[in-house]
């Protein structure tokens, strides 16, 4: 952990950059989070350790690469905003990505499928492809400089550092030190003590057998053995390890790490063609293409004549190894690797080196090719009796030698001619239009043939992603070709499958590269059971391939439960049917002399389920029927009984206090015009 009382904390750097918190502590640098003050940002500030700042050979190299690096602009590179001394201290304020590594992925994953292996490398190669075509070698390739920001973007850090370390000293494989990771360093970083894109290509090579694994491919007790196995030993297939992975997956790996650069990818652009044809084989579910594993093993030549090796794969420049990344060898461990092992310098063929080992110096091929001797024919022992003939030899001597010069030069140009001037170098056309590709390529003298388009998250639709042969390669006049176009970032749109049943809508989801996510049913009015209400995201939305679409299925039209109304107040019962969606039909009104005025008598349907909209019948009491008690005074008996049952009475008879026995009806109880529920009794009283 970074020391709390850090000095540099609070400091402002350059009069701009405020100090904040320490993040980590590497080798050569400590990275802090920091406030840009001129630009009220957050920044990352990767602070130089003391004494690296007074060296000025070092801090000349400093800015100088700091400058390369900030040139790069790429969304898969971490962008280097500036750089600065501020009293010794050297600086670099770089883009804050929060996040995490790539180890820690390969960590928690590996060993993980070819397809996630490729989809983190190929923005990695990306980036170095970018790099490359600025002329900006990486040379500290790893998955800790492999950032992965909380968004799910990818980015290399540390563009340039590594070529800034070092001192004035010429760094070889028998003296100086080497600086660098041990476990991604190429065979000639090591045996040569020269590097190139080449150099990055191997490193993304073992990154990729260590997604595919989990493991590095040659690993040892103490870094000089790791590097003598880069030197000397192939990197395994990947299916060693993990049975299964497609050959083709073999090939790629063995084609980025072969030992011998000539045979590895020109540089990180032609790596991403490659992985794009790998990743495309892939997702087609293939798990063995012969023709595919053919194109990208790397050839296995015994020793080559070094003016064959220098026509077919003219070294490009190279970076000597005072520019590395951060892990030293110290000078009695490598000479204690030249003089125990069977290194090959690139010089001369030493004769303990292994069958396997094909030395191909860098060499101009023109200087490579032999050029036979010349040698004047031997002069006859001088005669004292000869004088005369001394000239003729000399002009026959005269003769002979421009005849081998002639020849010499003769041969020499044949060389040149057949080994190099014939040959025609490949412009570079990444990032081009197709159009404007093909035209530059025929103008070169090649035949272009177009693969099948890729998709691509760097490059976009219509321009150049890879080209195999690529740029800077040198070949003849009418070699063929083969570019491949972007179709753009891989997203599909959600399908419209409102409607569909949920068996079809499963089909139309897979068939744009989505994944149906959760599947929730629920009613609908609407929509019939079984078929699809909505989609989360919406129709219409561009996803990347894998995304989830989750589906809301209806169940059909929701039962709403009835309930018995009978008995109780008409108006809340209609009130809270229609509040459940239901029409309530309260028309049919009678009397009832035992359900009172207002409330149910009966509905229809009794009880059950119903749904939205259907109707629900009650029928109203309006109390009991009233009737008005007629008048029935001086009428007899049976008469007054007779009217008063006809109106809808009971009628009970009962005779006055002081009864004359006349039989005639004197009052009514209760009156005459009363109103009286039907069926009520009423009392006569006769005289």
């Amino acid at each position: 952990m970074p020391d709390p009382g850090d000095p540099l904390l609070g400091r402002v750097l350059d009069g701009r950059y405020r100090v904040d918190v320490a993040v980590a502590r590497g080798g050569m640098a400590t990275v802090y989070e920091a406030h840009d003050l001129r630009l009220d940002r957050t920044v990352a500030v990767k602070v130089m350790h003391v004494g690296l700042g007074d060296d000025g050979a070092f801090a000349a190299r400093f800015v100088r690469e700091a400058r390369a690096a900030a040139r790069l602009s790429h969304p898969n590179v971490v962008a280097v905003h500036d750089q600065g001394d501020d009293g010794g201290t050297l600086f670099l304020a770089m883009e804050l990505v929060r996040g995490h590594t790539l180890r820690e992925v390969i960590g928690k994953e590996a060993p993980m499928g070819p397809a996630r292996a490729l989809a983190l490398l190929e923005p990695v190669v990306s980036a170095l492809a970018a790099a490359h075509r600025a002329g900006v070698v990486h040379r500290d390739v790893k998955p800790e400089n492999v950032l992965i920001a909380d968004d799910g973007r990818i980015k290399v850090a540390d563009f340039g550092l590594a070529k800034a370390v070092g001192t004035d000293t010429q760094h070889t494989a028998t003296g100086g030190i080497l600086i660098g990771t041990v476990s991604y360093l190429a065979p000639e970083l090591v045996a040569e003590g020269v590097s190139d894109a080449r150099a990055d290509v191997y490193a993304a090579g073992v990154l990729a057998y260590e997604l595919l694994t989990g493991r590095k491919p040659h690993e040892g007790e103490t870094p000089i053995q790791v590097a003598y196995k880069h030197v000397n030993s192939d990197v395994p297939a990947p299916s060693a390890l993990v049975p299964g992975l497609p050959d083709f997956v073999d090939a790629f790996v063995a084609r980025a790490t072969a030992r011998d650069r000539s045979q590895r990818p020109a540089d990180a652009g032609v790596l991403l063609h490659h992985l794009h044809r790998v990743a495309h084989a892939v997702a087609e579910g293939s798990r063995s293409d012969p023709e595919l594993t053919q194109d990208l093993a790397p050839l296995r030549l015994g020793t080559v004549p070094i003016a064959l090796a220098g026509a077919a794969a003219p070294a490009p420049t190279e970076h000597r190894l005072d520019d590395s990344s951060p892990q030293v060898l110290e000078p009695e461990e490598l000479d204690d690797f030249a003089r125990g092992y069977p290194v090959d310098t690139g010089a001369t063929h030493r004769a303990e080196a292994t069958e396997e080992t094909t030395v191909v110096p860098s060499v101009p091929a023109a200087a490579a090719a032999p050029v036979p001797a010349v040698r004047p024919a031997p002069e006859p022992p001088a005669e004292q009796h000869a004088p005369a003939r001394g000239p003729r030899r000399r002009r026959r001597g005269l003769v002979l030698l421009v005849l081998g010069l002639v020849l010499a030069v003769g041969v020499a140009a044949g060389a040149w001619w057949f080994g190099w001037a014939r040959y025609t170098t490949v412009p570079a056309v990444l990032g081009q239009t197709r159009a404007a590709a093909v035209a530059e390529l025929e103008d070169a003298g090649f035949d272009v043939t177009v693969g099948d388009p890729v998709f691509s998250n760097t490059v976009e639709q219509g321009r150049v992603v890879s080209a195999d042969p690529g740029a800077g390669q040198r070949l003849l006049p009418g070699a063929s070709i083969e570019i491949i176009v972007s179709r753009g970032v891989e997203e599909y749109p959600v399908p419209d499958v409102v409607g569909s049943a949920l068996q079809a809508a499963r089909r139309a989801v897979a068939g744009t590269s989505l994944a149906v996510g959760d599947v929730v049913r629920r009613y609908s009015e609407t929509v019939a059971e079984g078929d699809v209400i909505s989609t989360d995201p919406r129709a219409g939305v561009v996803l990347r391939p894998g995304a989830r679409v989750d589906l809301v299925v209806s169940k059909g039209r929701r039962p709403i439960p009835v309930g018995s109304w009978v008995g109780k107040d008409a108006e809340v019962a209609t009130a809270r049917l229609e509040k459940r969606g239901l029409v309530v039909d309260a028309s049919t009104e009678v009397h009832d002399d035992t359900v009172p005025e207002g409330a149910v008598v009966s509905q229809s349907p009794t009880d059950g389920t119903l749904y939205r909209g259907e109707t629900v019948s009650l029928t109203v009491s309006l109390g009991p029927e009233m009737v008005e008690v007629p008048g029935v005074r001086a009428q007899g008996v049976d008469a007054a009984t007779e009217t008063l049952e006809a109106a809808g009475f009971v009628v009970e008879v009962e005779q006055v206090s002081d009864y004359l026995g006349l039989g005639f009806v004197y009052r009514t109880d209760p009156s005459a015009g009363t109103m009286l529920p039907k069926g009520s009794t009423v009392t006569i009283f006769i005289i």
